[in-house]
């Protein structure tokens, strides 16, 4: 795991110092490599820089920028290639005489691959987690690529004539020529999706490069200042439901066990200390109990804990490693300790980014990395295999509210909404006696309103972008932006096609920027066992009934689990990692986030009509609503301005 920056610029000559710019490039993402430093240049005005968090051949041998054996490519690369092993044997089978190894590196074997297939063909046979800039000097050509599904970023654009490359913004900032403005149109997503989804970036003209894609840029592309269309050489199956026939159910597990103890015996070789997170939750358990199925000493596992009762899974994750018999360390954190994290958040992440779960995150990666230079995590189970909700609330309320004329379905939700949610969750409260415990929910009144919400809107395509969405207009509060468009449901079935979207834009932009960068943060390097293609291929092949059964979510995952840990320790409501933000923002966080949201100061800077935004502030200080998911975008972009300016 590594940073990588660079940019090429022919005329750079008189205008700035080349490897002094290169400098500040690297120097801004120090925490993404703090073991060592490397740089290159063709003499032409390309510049290739590195950052080396050291993982797999600690020595010498696996300083980056690196060049094949011929010298024809040279290549800067952040990830792991975990089946570099195998790629290697394949090659002394092919070309034995022509193989002279100087380490045992995952790049040297990327390098020597590019050399006997080519880049292209070789990205077809990696399995790993990879963003990489790769110099071909016969073609003059260099080439970016991503992984599958977006595990490690990587950013890119044009300032002037120069062409800027790096895994994270700060380091594009850093560059003598960088001088892009705020897009409007993406800050609008940021409050619609509490990310900025890929191929946008806050930035007008500088891109993400989307996952599962490469883009080749030559001189004349380079002249013209018009890099192309990125070229997909994987995409997610179209349908994450398949026919299932040749599968029993017994059949389905097995093979999905197969899979996994495969996969995550590849991602657990390292020649530094590993471990992983533990929520004890149904995806992290089972991927802790498969690595301990496989290791022949404690795997070390990570979890923190919350003073706050609703919010903490501590005590679960606890039970689960005493189960598994893991070496386990929790923390247990006050609030004042994640407060205090709410600082340096725009330096963490770089780009205004608003999933809260994000204090959280950075908590469980800093206390890991004080014991592990690697950590595995269990996320993605949900996006494949069906754990969230809206999977099966919403198919239900189309198929009963879907034919129902829409005044009627607009009369119902207004009806609704006429109670605020503390209303709704005091009715529920008088209920509780004689409700059954199966029936009662967390939060009523916010249900009943997202409910509504819902109601209005006759697709549902409509229906989901309602669900995933933060502001529905955000287009009426970030002045000048355009209503970004939303997808539609294809002939698939609605179930299948919201986990397809969500794998294909939440999981990277959302989730695996939260852990990335938190992660990296403090030097830590996470790997994702579920998100190795084949697992994500072989999802797609199950049927819905392996996923989502008699109302059980992730029922194949569960199953499998069941063989490790009793049913007991798991079976429990969804909780999640998150935090009692609503709350803080009336307590602790009122008089930053008022400096923030000040009138005068949001109708100085420009970006934001105040009026939307300040009557949503005061209806959440009133108690008259839980509005923080409204509110926190505002307040990561504000203070990324802050930073911003005063950088």
């Amino acid at each position: 795991m590594c940073g990588i920056a660079g940019f090429w610029h022919p005329n750079s000559q008189g205008r700035y110092d080349g490897p002094t710019a290169l400098t500040r490039m690297t120097d801004a993402i120090v925490h993404r490599g703090p073991d060592d430093a490397g740089a290159w240049n063709n003499g032409a005005g390309l510049f290739l820089g590195h950052r080396r968090l050291a993982i797999v051949d600690l020595s010498s041998a696996g300083h980056q920028p690196m060049a094949s054996a011929t010298g024809r490519y040279v290549i800067v690369f952040n990830g792991e290639i975990y089946n570099f092993q195998a790629l290697r044997k394949a090659l002394e089978a092919a070309v034995p005489a022509a193989l002279a190894w100087r380490g045992h590196s995952d790049t040297e074997v990327m390098l020597a691959a590019f050399e006997h297939w080519g880049v292209q063909e070789t990205l077809h046979k990696l399995v790993g987690m990879f963003a990489l800039a790769v110099w071909d000097r016969s073609r003059e050509t260099l080439t970016l690529a991503r992984d599958r599904i977006g595990e490690k970023p990587l950013y890119y654009g044009y300032q002037g004539s120069a062409l800027l490359f790096a895994s994270e913004l700060q380091a594009l900032e850093a560059h003598p020529g960088f001088n892009a403005e705020v897009s409007r149109d993406s800050l609008a997503l940021l409050l619609k999706y509490a990310y900025v989804p890929a191929p946008h970036s806050i930035y007008q003209g500088i891109h993400k490069l989307p996952p599962g894609t490469w883009l080749e840029i030559d001189r004349a592309a380079l002249d013209s200042g018009v890099t192309g269309t990125p070229q997909a050489y994987w995409q997610v199956p179209e349908a994450l439901t398949g026919p299932g026939a040749s599968y029993t159910d017994d059949e389905a597990i097995d093979q999905l066990h197969t899979r996994l103890r495969n996969t995550i015996s590849d991602q657990m070789v390292a020649d530094v200390p590993l471990g992983a997170f533990l929520s004890g939750g149904i995806d992290s358990t089972l991927i802790v109990s498969l690595m301990q199925s496989l290791s022949t000493q404690k795997v070390k596992t990570f979890t923190i804990g919350f003073d706050n009762p609703g919010y903490n899974e501590a005590e679960h994750a606890k039970a689960v490693a005493r189960h598994l018999g893991t070496e386990h360390t929790e923390l247990y954190v006050a609030g004042t300790d994640a407060l205090d994290v709410v600082p340096r958040l725009p330096e963490i992440y770089g780009e205004p980014f608003a999933d809260s779960s994000q204090i959280p995150t950075y908590l469980v990666s800093r206390m890991a990395r004080s014991h592990v230079t690697v950590s595995l995590s269990g996320d993605a189970g949900d996006e494949l295999f069906g754990g969230y909700n809206r999977y099966q609330y919403l198919p239900k309320v189309w198929r009963k509210l879907g034919g129902m004329p829409g005044p009627a379905r607009k009369l119902a939700a207004r009806m609704i909404e006429a109670a605020p949610p503390s209303r709704w969750d005091a009715i529920a409260n008088g209920l509780s006696p004689i409700t059954p415990a199966a029936l009662r929910v967390r939060l009523p009144g916010e249900k009943l309103h997202k409910l509504a919400g819902v109601m209005r809107h006759g697709s549902p395509s409509q229906m989901y972008d309602h669900v995933v969405s933060q502001w529905q207009n955000a287009e009426d509060v970030v002045i000048d932006a355009r209503r970004p468009g939303i997808a539609s449901v294809d002939g698939s079935d609605f179930a299948s096609w919201m986990m397809r979207q969500d794998t294909l834009t939440y999981l990277p932009d959302d989730i695996l920027a939260k852990v990335d960068r938190a992660a990296m943060s403090v030097s830590l390097e996470t790997r994702v066992p579920f998100l190795d293609h084949r697992i994500v291929e072989f999802a797609a092949t199950l049927p819905m009934s392996l996923k989502i059964r008699n109302g059980s979510t992730k029922w194949i995952l569960r199953e499998l689990l069941y063989r490790y840990v009793p049913r007991e320790l798991i079976e429990r409501p969804k909780m999640g990692f998150g935090i009692p933000l609503h709350e803080w923002l009336r307590g602790p966080l009122r008089d930053w986030a008022e400096s923030l949201l000040a009138p005068q100061r949001l109708a100085s800077e420009g970006y934001f009509a105040p009026g939307p935004i300040r009557a949503v502030w005061e209806k959440h200080l009133r108690g008259q609503g839980n509005y923080q998911q409204q509110l926190w975008p505002v307040l990561m972009f504000q203070a990324w301005l802050d930073r911003k300016k005063n950088r």
